[in-house]
């Protein structure tokens, strides 16, 4: 399945949302799109990474076994409340539904997205994630 519509589906599914899934897809393309139409799921993961208590969560995504939780307010946090605020805007619902919703989206789709190790490998593997993490940080 497209991780994409992985993030639809469950969006869907958790807020009840009225809109149709393109553009629940676009919305979604844009609040972890990297600007030229690619989920930028790397970035996140380096942000993740470099956060320090997310570390561990961004750990159990990329890995095989269960994901760890996220909450809401950590959402906003990692993808900033305007932009969380604005995606909610987008597909009908509010702010802390949206994070709400995003915070069980986002393991699925982090964790679909590094399936086979494809995530990691694009970043260099875990020390260029880290690395990338420690960029951020300067």
């Amino acid at each position: 399945m497209d991780i994409l519509k992985i993030g639809v589906r469950v969006l869907s599914e958790k807020l009840g949302l009225q809109v149709d899934s393109d553009t629940i897809a676009d919305a979604l393309s844009n609040l972890l799109g990297d600007g030229q139409g690619n989920l930028d799921f790397a970035g996140l993961a380096s942000r993740m990474a470099g956060s320090g208590q997310l570390g561990s969560i961004l750990d159990s995504w990329l890995g095989d076994g269960t994901n760890t939780a996220i909450s809401a307010e950590s959402i906003k946090e990692l993808l900033g409340s305007e932009r969380v605020a604005a995606f909610a805007s987008r597909v009908g619902t509010d702010t802390d539904s949206a994070a709400d919703g995003l915070s069980e989206a986002l393991p699925q789709m982090m964790d679909k997205a590094s399936s086979g190790g494809s995530l990691l490998e694009s970043v260099g593997g875990v020390g260029g994630l880290f690395n990338a993490a420690k960029s951020l940080l300067r």
